[in-house]
């Protein structure tokens, strides 16, 4: 019993040794001097609107984020995408950016930054996911 049981361990772990072998020898080896390429978005990335990026780091800006972001995620009748839509403050203007489920949430998230600061600070690019 003792030497079948060794025969099927010695047999399994050389099928395995040639199952890594083969997977190994599958993929071909890199030529030298040639480096993968990252993908290249920038020029999508090229925007003139305002981006995450260009939150502003003013005490004021950051406040009137955070006023937004707690009344948004205050209402539990909002979607997790409305939760998390984006929310840039600039010199006291506010972006918000992100897919929402409905025109309605789209109207609600926009009302609640007009009541943080004026509607005509607010722009709104929220975009309604189908």
């Amino acid at each position: 019993m003792t030497f079948l049981r060794t025969t099927i361990l010695a047999t399994a772990a050389a099928g395995l040794c040639c199952c890594i072998t083969n997977l190994n020898a599958s993929q071909p080896l890199p030529q030298a001097g040639t480096a993968q390429k990252a993908p290249d978005n920038s020029n999508q990335n090229k925007n003139q609107n305002p981006t995450a990026d260009n939150q502003s780091n003013a005490q004021s800006d950051r406040m009137t984020t955070a006023k937004i972001r707690k009344a948004i995620t205050a209402d539990k009748t909002l979607s997790t995408y409305a939760h998390n839509v984006k929310i840039i403050t600039l010199n006291g203007a506010v972006t918000l950016k992100g897919p929402v489920t409905s025109d309605e949430e789209k109207q609600k998230i926009a009302a609640m930054a007009a009541n943080i600061v004026s509607a005509n600070k607010v722009t709104d690019e929220l975009t309604v996911k189908p």
